[in-house]
């Protein structure tokens, strides 16, 4: 494919410089491989076992959840799946890549197109672009690996949702997805619809199967912002389909800014993560779902609740404040041997949730005062502050609409977007 790479002039001591364009992540979302065998949510460590001659313990009880989650997919063979993703800033030249990154089969992709949506399971076939893999219409996705397709030319304007499609023409077993999707995603009956403008019988899911990233050309000043976390990061009872999210409306709040216009987001939270633990925890995982992202130049760093939870369930005490700075300390030295900026994030209240206790609240409130002393962070979110009650600080504020006290809803999400600085991508003093 030919096509020539722009560049943008500017203006230095020695006179105006060619800067060449390069490549941003404008969306992505982090792996998972999940299970309906897995527990009752992804990565979710269940309690120990009870003694042979103690009884059960009572299961806590508290608010429920407004939203389920969403339900895993066994496999695919001969289906096409169709997958909406909202990305942050635009662009002229478009790739996707695709990942296998947890260790599942070798999957084999029969053709992939890129289009803009038009709802439910249509596209706008005018926009529709078969993509490539080093030139070849198919590719072979191994375990661990990821893909890049080819690039194409492609409008792409902030903030519009885009629908990537893939043929499955053979058995896929359980994918590597991204559960916690809150977008609707079309599987189809046998067949190759990558080219359809639209998937007639669809069924519909709210999770993203392979998919790991879109990128676009962007001007050397742009960057990319990554979003760091578990469940709270992830949207978990935000609503579907609105794009409420914390990390989505700060991407809005940026677009709408000229001054970081040229910052994308990208959205690397996984519900039920943890922090410290082995295969899908934040340690283990920080490698590959946050520095390896085209672009990247910022970090966010919200995580840490499930530890608390975790370490503090039916009167444990195994989680320390102690544990969890020394692995934030971790990923902040590593984040800047690439240069790249770690902005802290307090972890929000839980007060009244169902896995609430006095002792996890003592190692809470201990690390986000940890958080927001200066010296370990490049900047400071103060995320409980913005979302917890002036009455009592153990719990959300109303506002929040928190269904659960563990997780907000869509205004609690937007009080926690609204508390960003925006001067943390400007690099104007704060």
């Amino acid at each position: 494919m030919k096509r020539i790479l722009s560049a943008f002039f500017v203006l230095s001591a020695t006179g105006w410089s060619a800067q060449p364009e390069h490549w941003i992540a404008t969306w992505g979302t982090a792996q998972q491989l999940y299970r309906a065998s897995a527990g009752r949510g992804p990565q979710a460590a269940p309690p120990p076992p009870p003694a042979a001659t103690a009884a059960p313990a009572p299961r806590p009880t508290g608010p429920a959840r407004r939203f389920p989650v969403p339900p895993a997919l066994a496999g695919l063979h001969d289906q096409t799946v169709r997958m909406v993703a909202r990305v942050s800033t635009g662009g002229k030249t478009v790739r996707i890549r695709l990942s296998s990154a947890l260790g599942g089969p070798t999957v084999a992709i029969g053709a992939a197109h890129i289009a803009l949506p038009k709802g439910e399971s249509k596209i706008d076939a005018a926009t529709d672009h078969a993509l490539t893999f080093s030139g070849q219409p198919t590719a072979t996705l191994y375990a661990g690996a990821t893909l890049v397709t080819d690039p194409v030319s492609m409008d792409l304007k902030p903030l519009s949702d885009v629908a990537v499609s893939l043929y499955l023409p053979g058995d896929t077993a359980a994918p590597t997805s991204h559960l916690f999707g809150l977008h609707t995603t079309s599987i189809s009956k046998q067949g190759d619809f990558t080219g359809k403008s639209e998937i007639p019988d669809a069924e519909t899911r709210e999770s993203y199967y392979w998919l790991a990233g879109i990128d676009v050309l962007a001007p050397p000043n742009a960057g990319t912002l990554v979003t760091f976390g578990d469940s709270i990061t992830d949207g978990d009872q935000s609503t579907h389909g609105t794009n409420g999210s914390w990390p989505s409306l700060l991407a809005a709040r940026l677009q709408a800014n000229k001054a970081t216009a040229g910052v994308s987001v990208v959205n690397a939270g996984i519900s039920g993560n943890r922090v410290l633990g082995d295969n899908g925890s934040a340690l283990a995982r920080f490698e590959h779902d946050v520095l390896s992202q085209p672009g990247i130049r910022w970090i966010t760093l919200l995580e840490g609740i499930n530890d608390i939870t975790g370490g503090s369930r039916n009167g444990a005490k195994t989680i320390t404040a102690e544990a969890l700075i020394a692995a934030y300390r971790q990923i902040i030295n590593a984040a800047h041997e690439r240069g790249i900026q770690v902005f802290g994030c307090t972890l929000t209240p839980y007060g009244g949730s169902n896995v609430y206790n006095d002792y996890g609240e003592s190692v809470r409130t201990a690390v986000n005062d940890w958080i927001r002393k200066p010296g370990s962070f490049d900047g400071v979110i103060d995320f409980d502050k913005a979302t917890r009650d002036a009455q009592d600080p153990r719990r959300f504020r109303p506002e929040a609409d928190s269904p659960d006290f563990l997780h907000p809803a869509n205004p609690g999400y937007k009080l926690m977007a609204d508390a960003v600085n925006l001067t943390l991508f400007t690099g104007k003093k704060r």
